[in-house]
């Protein structure tokens, strides 16, 4: 049985991918982690958490061991393991040859999502800026028609394997930046298997005032991630995101407050969490996941109570 989740001592917390892959970075040459998957899931559990994140380049590995995904399927429940997103999608709304390739990888995330239950396959939309994670394929941003109709497609598509897709504004894409225009794009298609992912880091970087995320609607909300950051970014955007992220509390974001914002949509987790940062990749997991749990469940619980249900 999952714990209440109206106390921050036991709400859910899921490590996403990098949190808890070392030194692996995203956009970093080989994505794989290098620590043993068994260990990661472990050491997770272990630290109190009941949610579990995936990359593709780790996922497509573990699937072509010996154990394969039922392995990690026997893992990952032996483990308390209730809460698994997998990620990250990028390019379907393109075509060609870079369709080609993201369909690829789309089919094996579906695949597994299915094979593992897991709730929800996380997308990036269009990057803007090529220094900033994206490789400057296009001169003009993609048609808006052409994002709907390929994000509908998309989210029909995962609804069938059983999961969700979760868009994840960020501040250097090219039209999707903020959470405001991930929800008219989802306003737009009114497809209940499309979401967000709503992560602090791009909220705050975006300029977006957390008072303005308290009316979105709760059913556009699928993930919501938690870390922390400097006033202002430490070199690009992008070198900000992957090096200079910070543990919740240690850092200008003001977490709590984040969290308030978002427990007033009628969110109640779990609550992701998601640490890129060179300091964190150099830690040992079995040092960095129970301090994190510490600080994130403070963080949890000096933002304002949840509103009662009806």
């Amino acid at each position: 049985m999952s714990p209440p989740r109206g106390d921050a001592a036991t709400m859910p917390l899921l490590a996403t991918c990098w949190t808890t892959a070392g030194d692996a970075a995203p956009q970093v040459g080989d994505e794989r982690s290098p620590l043993p998957l068994r260990a990661r899931i472990e050491t997770a559990a272990a630290s109190g958490w009941s949610g579990f994140g995936l990359v593709h380049a780790d996922l497509i590995a573990q699937r072509n061991s010996q154990g394969g995904l039922a392995e990690l399927s026997s893992i990952l429940r032996d483990n308390g393991m209730e809460h698994l997103e997998l990620e990250f999608l990028g390019d379907w709304w393109t075509s060609g040859e870079r369709r080609a390739a993201s369909d690829r990888v789309r089919d094996d995330l579906l695949g597994a999502a299915e094979a593992l239950g897991a709730q929800t396959v996380k997308i990036a939309a269009e990057m803007a800026d090529p220094n900033a994670g994206g490789d400057g394929h296009a001169a003009a941003a993609a048609d808006p028609e052409v994002v709907l109709e390929a994000l509908d497609a998309l989210a029909t598509r995962a609804a069938a394997h059983g999961t969700r897709v979760a868009l994840e504004p960020m501040p250097f894409c090219r039209t999707i930046r903020t959470v405001h225009d991930g929800v008219a794009v989802l306003e737009a298609i009114k497809n209940p298997a499309a979401g967000l992912c709503v992560d602090i880091w791009h909220v705050y970087r975006t300029g977006t005032d957390y008072a303005e995320l308290v009316g979105i609607d709760r059913a556009h909300i699928f993930v919501v991630e938690l870390d922390d950051g400097l006033r202002e970014p430490e070199g690009s955007l992008w070198s900000d995101t992957v090096d200079r992220r910070r543990y919740p509390g240690r850092g200008d974001f003001d977490v709590p407050r984040f969290v308030s914002a978002i427990r007033a949509t009628g969110f109640d987790g779990p609550w992701g969490v998601e640490i890129i940062s060179e300091e964190h990749r150099a830690r040992p997991i079995e040092q960095s996941l129970p301090e994190l749990t510490t600080l994130v469940r403070a963080a949890l619980a000096a933002a304002d109570p949840a509103p009662p249900r009806h």
